[in-house]
């Protein structure tokens, strides 16, 4: 994994370990690699994981079962999509809407573009 210098490590790893659950890699109830099983994949330090499992355990995403690990929370993925709208809708459009403005794009030349990216 290729960490972006903009944005804290354990805020990405917990995106890595959000898109899997999106992607069906792990679902709700299964066990999620290990703190150091993590670290060593991605080749950080499992303090770092730690940091990132904080962070998506305070935000309902996974859960420890002391002793044996951490898991895939109950509605976990509703949680992510909503956790990742709110951001997008925050953050990324409206950068968005103004490179749109500068460069002259209508939402109609992004809708044919769209179109054209679904077939």
């Amino acid at each position: 994994m290729e960490f972006k210098e903009n944005q804290a490590i354990y805020i990405q790893i917990g995106d890595y370990i959000s898109e899997q659950i999106l992607l069906g890699k792990w679902n709700e109830g299964d066990r999620i690699p290990s703190v150091r099983e993590l670290g060593v994949d991605l080749q950080v330090n499992p303090n770092t994981v730690m940091r990132t499992f904080e962070f998506l355990q305070s935000n309902e995403i996974i859960f420890n079962k002391r002793g044996v690990g951490y898991f895939v929370s109950e509605n976990a993925h509703s949680k992510i999509i909503n956790y990742r709208r709110k951001s997008f809708i925050e953050h990324e459009l409206p950068t968005v809407f103004k490179n749109m403005n500068l460069l002259k794009i209508s939402f109609e030349e992004v809708k044919n573009e769209y179109d054209l990216f679904l077939k």
